[in-house]
């Protein structure tokens, strides 16, 4: 048996999941945790990670360390995304949390990001033919999956904070302030050029902000369990509709939606742009959402790694 714990340390919020791995491959969640730091508050122009989100991450990675120390055969695999790739004091935010918090960090790639993204969503989720979007506080990843496999993958700068800070205002969003965003972001997707491939095929959204979108509807339908998003659809029409429900709100407005945090109202409208603009530039008509991405694809690769490891053992055992 094992314990294997993913940490994912975001721009906006660092997770965490415990899974207990059995001996015969079974596995079970043991525990989930988040906190949203805001790991890239403030971070500007100059990309420098400060004080006082190192200190909130800190604290949190520290709550998640009193967790799983007790834990027996403790296995942790521990990612940094946008943020920490960006910051130019990267190294010594590094050498902190190792020093501090025992966690060796290991900063990935966008491109790597994605392709855990395809894994958590492929192993739950139909995905022949499909765009898989992330959106994150400081990245989106995009992935064009064709014939159940990864076709192209990009992991571009722009996410719910650091869209909002650079144009949106985080009370009363502006018409002129809503036109710059997105017309920055339009010309990125539009600069993608294998994106034309994935013309009319169904976006799978991933991340807290596109996960949002989905609870909002939940609630405004009255489901039962309105978290519990995974694998639900909701068509263009239903997102072009809740959008400018959300825009018209100043921020005191948007913390009384049912379905949105509050700790998401002042980065939402930012981070659902990527998401709206995708499916009108592919014309898709549906979107599915996936609580499953990074932290799960990880989960996933570790499995398939075990199980190749047992296969290898039990071959060289029968010899």
């Amino acid at each position: 048996m094992e314990n294997f714990a993913v940490i994912d340390l975001g721009s906006n919020s660092v997770r965490m999941t415990i899974t207990r791995i059995n001996d015969d491959g079974t596995y079970e969640p043991v525990k989930q945790m988040k906190s949203y730091v805001r790991l890239s508050e403030n971070m500007g122009e100059a990309h420098v990670l400060q004080p006082a989100a190192i200190d909130r991450t800190l604290t949190a990675l520290q709550s998640f360390k009193d967790v799983y120390k007790g834990l027996d055969n403790l296995q942790i695999k521990a990612v940094a995304t946008a943020a920490t790739r960006q910051a130019v004091n990267q190294k010594k935010f590094l050498k902190t949390v190792t020093s501090q918090i025992g966690i060796p960090l290991e900063v990935i790639s966008g491109t790597t990001e994605a392709y855990y993204d395809y894994l958590g969503v492929s192993e739950t989720l139909p995905a022949t033919n499909a765009v898989i979007l992330d959106t994150g506080g400081g990245s989106s990843e995009i992935v064009l999956v064709q014939n159940n496999a990864i076709s192209h993958l990009i992991s571009i700068p722009l996410g719910s904070v650091n869209l909002t800070q650079q144009y949106l205002p985080t009370d009363r969003i502006t018409a002129d302030s809503l036109f710059d965003a997105m017309s920055f972001v339009n010309e990125i997707l539009t600069n993608i050029w294998w994106l034309r491939n994935g013309l009319n095929l169904p976006v799978i959204g991933l991340g807290g902000s596109n996960r949002t979108m989905a609870k909002i509807n939940r609630r405004f339908k009255k489901m039962l369990n309105f978290e519990d998003i995974h694998g639900y659809r909701l068509s263009r029409q239903s997102i072009d509709q809740t959008f400018p429900r959300i825009i018209r709100e100043d921020l005191a407005g948007r913390k009384q939606i049912p379905g949105l945090s509050k700790d998401r109202a002042d980065i939402i409208v930012g981070g659902l742009i990527p998401l709206v603009l995708l499916m009108r530039y592919l014309d898709s008509d549906h979107i599915t959402f996936s609580n499953n991405g990074l932290r799960e694809g990880i989960l996933f690769e570790h499995l398939n790694d075990l199980r190749t490891k047992n296969v290898r053992n039990d071959s060289d055992n029968n010899l």
